[in-house]
């Protein structure tokens, strides 16, 4: 397998994040507000969306140049039928070491045990806030939490241990619940990340006087609940992790604006269409679904990926300004988080 395929800042290709629909049933007004998202907004049509088996394909060509790990996201991905069928072929590549999902955990009920009995490994769950009423105003669905902190339930019953929860915290809306979550998921097998609310897209309309800083959410929780700090895992980890001092369990913080990663990142995006990002922040991708119903072989669709991560020199997060915080950027409905 290929280890050496590097881009400009000399970061490896190790994760790649698939979006498998860029349709979801919340309006989370960070990421799908709905006065953009309402009934008469324009998706994808179907014969525009990857099938699993062109997904499978495209996926196994990263791994031979080195991706080690698979995330699937949307939208929600949940939404797209018989989940489970990717999943499986996902899961039977050989030199995947890590195969995960992102969800708002709306449909976990349902889908947990297929999805952990076709081969899923690990399952990141969308929670920003405690408080019902918090939460139904932030998904602006009016989808009440206990339904999600019950999928969480089935989800650890389907044997997925420990879980991630993923917190969006966003000045004057929730920042009231950190310290509420960071108590609700102490000891409970479950790694709770705060995540500084982030200019993704041009729809959400960002200010950085919305943002909480990484900084003054671990000042918060280690205020009530003893913290210290954690080395990274490896290379490329996006969040930086603490422990409760008592022993139960941690938390991580994602900081992309107030102490951006981007020397480390080694993560690539394939949208919904089968299009390539190289950054969260990116304004256009790669379109690698027109080559491959072309008739393009592996090699032909590898030498692509190869040359559009060896020309990337993305660091958004480290020259963020008020200019580029306008400037036309993909929405995360479409090539995932």
């Amino acid at each position: 397998m290929a280890s050496t395929l590097l881009d400009q800042l000399q970061r490896p290709l190790r994760d790649l994040r698939i979006s498998v629909t860029d349709r979801c049933n919340f309006r989370c007004t960070y990421c799908m507000p709905k006065e953009i998202f309402g009934h008469g907004y324009d998706f994808l049509p179907k014969e525009e969306v990857l099938t699993f088996e062109e997904i499978a394909r495209l996926a196994r060509v990263f791994v031979e140049l080195g991706t080690e790990k698979l995330r699937l996201t949307g939208g929600e991905p949940t939404l797209r039928r018989e989940l489970h069928r990717l999943v499986a072929e996902l899961a039977a590549i050989r030199g995947v070491h890590d195969l995960t999902l992102t969800t708002n955990g709306s449909r976990l009920v349902e889908e947990a045990r297929n999805l952990r009995n076709a081969g899923l490994q690990r399952l990141t769950v969308s929670v920003d806030a405690l408080d019902d009423t918090t939460f139904r105003a932030m998904n602006d669905v009016r989808f009440p939490v206990h339904r999600v902190l019950r999928g969480i339930e089935a989800a650890r019953e389907a044997g997925f241990a420990p879980i991630k929860i993923n917190m969006v915290v966003k000045r004057g809306v929730n920042e009231d619940q950190i310290v509420p979550m960071a108590r609700h998921f102490r000891g409970l097998d479950c790694v709770l990340r705060f995540i500084e609310y982030m200019d993704v897209g041009n729809t959400n309309g960002w200010q950085m006087a919305d943002v909480v800083p990484a900084a003054e959410i671990v000042a918060r929780i280690n205020e009530a609940f003893p913290l210290e700090p954690l080395t990274p895992n490896y290379r490329g980890e996006v969040a930086r992790r603490y422990r409760y001092r008592d022993g139960e369990s941690e938390i991580g913080v994602i900081s992309s604006v107030t102490q951006p990663f981007c020397g480390d990142c080694t993560r690539a995006r394939l949208s919904a269409d089968g299009r390539l990002f190289t950054c969260l922040f990116a304004s256009t991708g790669v379109d690698l679904r027109t080559p491959l119903r072309a008739g393009a072989g592996d090699k032909e669709i590898a030498a692509l990926i190869s040359s559009v991560w060896r020309q990337r020199e993305d660091r958004y997060s480290e020259i963020r300004s008020s200019e580029t915080a306008t400037q036309p950027k993909a929405e995360m409905s479409l090539l995932g988080g």
